[in-house]
């Protein structure tokens, strides 16, 4: 990606980002966190908008990080068809996913290969994490001898739960057999997606797979090894900083996250649902999308080309000519 003038465009683009949309002929709404979701009969259309969330609480927009995050999904998408059928159906914008509606499963699969984040955090308390405690003596952002998993649901007000598989089984929120569908194609995923990273000198640390059935089919919903849902870091560094106990090389929103709690570290990681947001720098947006962009271009290895323009427009146009709106 050719740098010159690339943080002048990002700042450009702040009046243009995408915070919600409001279409309603294309069906019913849903808004999560990041998309907003409209169904319709058997599909779902899916805009990735450029909110970021942290600490579920949606902070503030970045410039072009919807239509990174829709790209990124699709590619692995792609990727990964073959190892587990996910819901895709169509892109017909950069930011818009077609899919298909299918009935989704209320727990979700982390996988981790390194103790950082909420694990490191539960770990330092000596919290399990979906009942799992690592041996002591670990140090953060220190890689597992074996990738582990840690299963979480939602509460009503959105907090992620960490539950241990029994007690998911147990309580029936999913079958045995489904549960364990969800975890072989969870691991199986993840190695790919670290095999894959490797080869792009990134390091896929931790992820989240959301899955739903279809047609009595296990398949991968929402999104897959973005930057939102995943931690990347730059692998020629990584060792180094590890032995000296510095921060990994990020290319997630995790530095989004520590920028929230070194800046403001009376409201972050505690804010509720009804403390109101904060003053967000445009320098930290700025820096936040060209880190994303720097892992697409990684992941993708195509170079992406960041355009000033009125992205709802775009994508209204797009859906018409789709004959979607």
């Amino acid at each position: 990606m050719v740098v010159e003038n690339l943080e002048e465009i990002i700042k450009k683009q702040f009046g243009n980002t995408i915070k919600e949309t409001n279409f309603p002929a294309l069906g019913e709404l849903y808004k999560g966190k990041v998309r907003d979701n409209y169904m319709k009969e058997d599909i779902r259309i899916i805009i990735a908008t450029d909110r970021i969330s942290s600490f579920d609480r949606v902070i503030t927009t970045i410039p072009f990080k919807g239509q990174m995050l829709n790209q990124i999904s699709a590619f692995w998408f792609e990727k990964t068809k073959n190892i587990a059928k996910n819901h895709l159906i169509d892109v017909p914008d950069p930011n818009v996913s077609i899919v298909q509606q299918c009935e989704t499963i209320p727990v979700e699969m982390i996988v981790r290969a390194y103790i950082t984040g909420t694990m490191w955090r539960n770990y330092q308390k000596e919290i399990p994490t979906s009942g799992i405690l690592p041996p002591k003596g670990l140090q953060k952002n220190q890689k597992f001898d074996e990738i582990i998993l840690t299963p979480s649901t939602k509460a009503a007000s959105g907090h992620d739960i960490y539950l241990p598989k029994e007690q998911i089984i147990k309580e029936n929120m999913v079958s045995k057999k489904i549960y364990e569908e969800m975890e072989e194609a969870a691991t199986k995923l993840f190695l790919f997606g670290q095999d894959y990273c490797k080869k792009h000198g990134l390091i896929l640390v931790d992820t989240k797979y959301e899955f739903g059935r279809y047609n009595d089919e296990l398949i991968v919903i929402d999104e897959i090894h973005t930057q939102d849902s995943s931690r990347f870091w730059i692998s020629d560094t990584y060792d180094e900083k590890f032995e000296k106990g510095e921060k990994p090389d990020i290319l997630d929103k995790e530095i989004f996250r520590g920028w929230l709690m070194e800046t403001y570290p009376d409201i972050f990681p505690n804010i509720s649902q009804e403390q109101e947001i904060p003053p967000i720098a445009d320098d930290i947006r700025i820096e936040v999308a060209k880190r994303y962009m720097r892992s697409y271009e990684k992941i993708t290895g195509q170079e992406f080309k960041p355009e000033v323009s009125n992205v709802f427009q775009r994508i209204q146009e797009n859906l018409k000519k789709a004959k979607y709106l």
